[in-house]
């Protein structure tokens, strides 16, 4: 026997109906809401995280020897699995001015060998005196970092500045600066405190390909950081997950993630024997 539905509802019924219709559409226009808002969190987030990284465009080697301010003789190193980041200036921001100190001390490396060239930035923390934070000396230290681009073989730009407070605006505003005069494809890096790419989200919006987090000589952050990495956590900013900063000197006391490029420095003149180290004491 088959049962009959009315064609339309009674009053009451209809009412019960357009209300129930009325809570659904509401329902449905929630969750439409709430799935357009995940996505567009999502986005934001994969944008965040998917920046370029131009070192892995260009082939870069795993691993970067830091070479400081000394002799450096890295002319037999293997440029397949090596490259070096190579101190070519020093600007020291003082008052209104920028010092230049360029390199003093001999690199000798072959011409295979794929070049960062590094410049350290000074101010009062080790002058003791006020740098004025200008737009002109924003410019004028451009100017010297872009001069470094024409020294033999350097295929990226490298900032070593421990900025403060009060300094990361003038730091921003000089990396937006640069990043926009150098060519598209030359990559831009700079080091970072480990305790910025912690808890210190100001390095987020920063137009730059990495942020290696230099994770020795860290002085009071040192053992929360190292248990941090030992336990299997990471960093939280994104762009410090692309790289580590270590010395030679420092046992690792981490499981490093083996498709992060690996920078390593050296308080002494590299040899042969340092090199040939640093792989297997990341095997550890």
């Amino acid at each position: 026997m088959t049962e009959a539905f009315p064609l339309s509802p009674q009053p009451v019924q209809r009412a019960q109906f357009a209300t129930t219709a009325s809570m659904t559409m509401k329902t449905k226009l929630a969750l439409v809401m709430v799935v357009a808002l995940l996505f567009v969190s999502f986005a934001s987030c994969k944008s965040k995280t998917s920046t370029r990284n131009r070192l892995d465009e260009n082939h870069f080697p795993r691993f970067v020897l830091w070479a400081w301010e000394r002799p450096e003789d890295l002319k037999n190193i293997d440029a397949n699995r090596f490259a070096v980041a190579f101190l070519a200036q020093t600007l020291v921001l003082k008052g209104g001015e920028v010092i230049f100190d360029p390199r003093h001390q001999p690199l000798d490396v072959s011409p295979d060998t794929k070049l960062v060239a590094v410049t350290r930035i000074e101010s009062q923390k080790q002058t003791g005196e006020r740098a004025a934070l200008s737009d002109a000396q924003i410019q004028r230290a451009i100017s010297l970092i872009m001069g470094t681009r024409e020294l033999r073989n350097v295929s990226a730009i490298q900032i070593d500045f421990d900025a403060a407070v009060s300094e990361r605006e003038f730091y921003r505003a000089l990396l937006r600066n640069l990043r926009a005069k150098l060519p598209d494809n030359v990559p831009l890096s700079i080091t970072a405190l480990a305790s910025f790419c912690v808890g210190d989200r100001w390095l987020d919006d920063l137009p730059v390909d990495e942020a290696v987090p230099m994770i020795f000589r860290m002085g009071a952050d040192d053992r929360a950081i190292k248990n941090l990495l030992a336990s299997g956590a990471d960093f939280r900013e994104p762009l410090c997950q692309r790289s580590y900063g270590i010395a030679v000197d420092e046992p690792i006391e981490s499981k490093f993630k083996p498709d992060r490029r690996v920078y390593v420095f050296n308080d002494r003149s590299w040899t042969a024997a340092d090199v040939n180290s640093i792989e297997e004491r990341l095997r550890q």
